[in-house]
């Protein structure tokens, strides 16, 4: 007898699971070939990427704190161009749908990375990082205004046929109207949450401890924000919507798919457990049998708000 369905559709992708890295964390994916079993992923999702090369921010760049970590990497990543010549011809031989996050300073830059990626043959689709500074506006975030949101993924819809996942910020008052921007720009999918604002303070220096200044919180502590997050966008739009933030297990991922994700990303777990994704694999497939689940989309979004 055939065991449970893990098949999760995304737009016009099938993923074999509903467990994904978040972009950030999984490095370009090729750093965990010897460390993992691929056929556990759903779809690699990259490091985010520039037009050009990220230096990022000085060290320290991670901070642990109370429930997790507090990362300020500066977005640093080798460059498309590079990313095309010397890591995606290794992720190829996976098997495995390649999801190639992108960012930019501009909104010019959000289409021309997209341009670039969304024609190469063994890009599945697109990640937009709208989680990022527009430098032409004082730093405000691409992903906290709902008419750059609409702007961003229409703009890139109209360069590039790949499938397109828009990352959106942990603005609790506004996902909704964020996540529609971006459904009626044409996105295949939102991705919720990103890290959250933090500040790590270092007492013997009174001056912050990373190396950037601020940084981003990730990790269990937040995850009760990334549910919140994902269960008002599936409230709000009809495509699908990943969730990500603190998910540490196979309950965490079946707690985020009761709420209404179709798939999850994985991140700070992975960085002390690179073999938590075919851990939290198997756990859902356990859980499935025992509740007598056939199909992961039966549990669905079944979530009851009384």
């Amino acid at each position: 007898m055939a065991g449970p369905d893990l098949t999760t559709g995304i737009g016009t992708l099938t993923l074999s699971t509903p467990v994904m890295p978040a972009a950030g964390t999984f490095g370009y994916g090729d750093e965990y070939l010897s460390l993992i079993d691929p056929r556990s992923l759903g779809a690699i999702v990259t490091k985010s990427l520039s037009l050009t090369p990220k230096e990022g921010n000085p060290p320290p760049r991670i901070a642990e704190v109370p429930g997790g970590v507090v990362n300020s990497i500066g977005l640093e990543n080798i460059g498309v161009e590079a990313f095309l010549r010397e890591k995606l011809p290794s992720l190829t031989g996976w098997g495995v749908p390649i999801i190639a996050s992108f960012f930019g300073e501009t909104e010019d830059e959000y289409l021309r990375c997209a341009e670039r990626l969304g024609r190469v043959e063994g890009i599945a689709a697109l990640e937009a990082n709208l989680s990022c500074p527009n430098v032409k506006k004082g730093g405000a975030l691409f992903g906290r205004d709902p008419s750059a949101v609409l702007r961003i993924t229409r703009g890139v819809k109209g360069v590039c046929e790949a499938p397109l996942w828009v990352k959106l910020p942990p603005d609790l008052f506004r996902v909704g109207d964020l996540s529609e921007a971006a459904s009626e720009g044409g996105a295949d999918a939102v991705t919720l949450t990103n890290t959250l604002p933090a500040l790590v303070v270092d007492l013997e220096s009174r001056r912050p401890f990373l190396g950037g200044g601020v940084g981003g919180l990730s990790g269990g502590a937040i995850k009760p924000v990334a549910l919140r997050l994902v269960w008002e966008a599936a409230k709000r739009v009809r495509i699908p919507v990943i969730g990500v933030g603190g998910i540490r297990n196979g309950q965490d991922a079946l707690e985020f798919i009761l709420v209404g994700a179709s798939a999850v990303q994985v991140g700070t777990a992975a960085l002390s457990n690179p073999r938590v994704f075919q851990e939290m694999v198997e756990e859902i497939r356990e859980f499935m049998i025992q509740k007598g689940i056939s199909r992961i989309e039966e549990i669905r979004g079944k979530f009851e708000f009384a």
